[in-house]
């Protein structure tokens, strides 16, 4: 046994050096990818809590409504849709023409009521991702052609497919833009490929699995940037001309900062592209000095990660806590989630306080625990910065798809955003989680996960969704994470 235990301990040493040199080469690379094209300062700390940073305009005088789950966010763009006077603009990975926003029972499919909205004379553009060049995983090209022929077949709905992608990237931007008065940004696709995006906060059991997501709706100025990035898309892949946007009225008291991915390379209006949601990533975490709250589908940046691990290394305050949530088991990467996560929790270890908690969600369905995958990108620091999109935090996202979020530093509305959702995974009325960060940390969310952790243990049946995520994997998530973005990368 003690040859065992020492063999295994020297695989981890060779692990963790062999890690560490491959993380340190995608790094390298990125930073001289970036420098290259004069994105370089991104990656350097600015020394201010700068949140915002001047790589893209902020706009003042907006509203935004965060949606969340799909049982409130989609019925909100159907309305939208079916209230739209002269244009409707929708981009996104996938859509399915049979997919129906609500499930009320005479609920039109997305195909039917985008056909009806144009046939009043109303502008109707969808624009979507073409597929992978190799049918190695959905939606393939031929897919996509064919829900492209449903969306238009005796329709007056334009449907074009984007293939401008970097090799083994995508398109994962959702949007829709209405009339230039509103538009919606956030995680959501139109489609039932791959699970339910027909969720709620009581996160019900369904086949396929559900998943917890958010958009945001906005009114104001910040609603011509998103249009303008759908016309810079749509008239480069189909050489039309659309008007410019016109720059809607005040709204609200929201300033709000529109935020992307474009690769460079890839399209004509941004050679060198643009990486303003590592930009503000980056700026905002630097700045952390209490709460670091994450949700998203993946964690493998390893640019993320550093700046996470340097925190936990040395918390900026006593009160400092690290919050994720995460899906149990990702659709691809689940070893280089893992990988990262290990490297969080043994700097947790190591710091002089207990500040990181990584958890996932699950729902019961009578007999035993499912879990619900966590698709939400949503970033949240200090309640003084906040970020919703379509951006996950891995190398695809940050560097290689085309991506879209938004940004605010409205304290009220963050902090009710996080209400809400906090209220959401602990099953606790909002005056219950409204305490400090770090008191509900300590003594509701690592309490419930331990509680359920010690059932698990015992065999015994759990009685939360919310629970610790599996053991971090070690040599395979690992090598599996710098690997991986090196391949992915190119």
């Amino acid at each position: 046994m003690v040859a065992v235990n020492s063999f295994r301990s020297l695989l981890d040493k060779v692990d963790e050096r062999l890690g560490d040199g491959l993380e340190h080469a995608l790094c390298a690379h990125h930073e001289r990818r970036l420098r290259h094209l004069g994105w370089g300062e991104v990656l350097e700390p600015t020394g201010t809590e700068d949140r915002f940073g001047g790589r893209a305009p902020i706009r003042d005088g907006n509203r935004v409504d965060v949606l969340v789950d799909g049982e409130e966010a989609l019925p909100a763009i159907e309305r939208a849709i079916r209230n739209a006077r002269s244009h409707v603009h929708i981009a996104n990975w996938h859509a399915s023409p049979d997919f129906r926003l609500t499930r009320e029972p005479d609920a039109p499919t997305l195909r039917d009521l985008l056909a009806a909205t144009a046939q009043r004379g109303v502008d109707v553009r969808l624009l979507l991702w073409a597929g992978p060049p190799l049918p190695a995983f959905q939606p393939t090209r031929g897919l996509v052609r064919a829900e492209q022929k449903k969306f238009t077949a005796n329709t007056d709905v334009k449907c074009v497919l984007d293939s401008r992608e970097r090799t083994m990237h995508c398109h994962h931007e959702k949007l829709v833009i209405v009339d230039d008065e509103v538009a919606f940004v956030g995680g959501i696709d139109f489609t039932a490929l791959e699970g339910d995006r027909h969720d709620s906060v009581q996160h019900p059991p369904s086949r396929p699995i559900c998943w917890h997501d958010l958009m945001t709706r906005l009114e104001g100025p910040i609603v011509a940037d998103v249009a303008r990035h759908f016309r810079q898309r749509w008239e480069e892949v189909t050489d039309e001309d659309l008007p410019e946007p016109k720059i809607p009225a005040k709204a609200g008291g929201t300033k709000v900062q529109f935020l992307r991915t474009v690769p460079d390379k890839t399209y004509d209006f941004a050679p060198k592209g643009e990486f303003t949601i590592l930009d503000a990533y980056l700026r905002a975490l630097r700045s952390a000095r209490h709460l670091v709250y994450l949700e998203n589908q993946f964690l493998w940046s390893p640019e993320i990660a550093e700046v996470l691990m340097d925190k936990l290394c040395a918390p900026p305050t006593d009160d400092f806590r690290v919050v994720l949530l995460l899906p149990r088991k990702p659709s691809n990467g689940a070893d280089t989630t893992r990988g990262q996560l290990g490297r969080l929790i043994d700097a947790d270890e190591d710091s002089p306080g207990r500040q990181l908690v990584a958890t996932t969600l699950s729902t019961h369905d009578g007999d035993t625990w499912a879990p619900v995958y966590v698709h939400a990108k949503v970033g949240i620091v200090d309640d003084a910065w906040m970020t919703i999109g379509s951006a996950n935090l891995n190398e695809h996202s940050l560097f290689n798809d085309t991506e879209v979020n938004i940004a605010t530093d409205d304290h009220e509305l963050i902090r009710t955003t996080r209400l809400r959702l906090w209220s959401e995974h602990l099953q606790l009325p909002v005056e219950e989680v409204s305490g400090t960060p770090a008191d509900v940390v300590d003594r509701l969310w690592r309490p419930i996960a331990e509680e359920q952790a010690e059932l698990e243990s015992r065999g015994l049946p759990r009685t939360h969704r919310l629970v610790f995520l599996p053991g971090q994997s070690k040599r395979a998530g690992r090598l599996q994470g710098p690997l991986r973005g090196l391949l992915v990368d190119g």
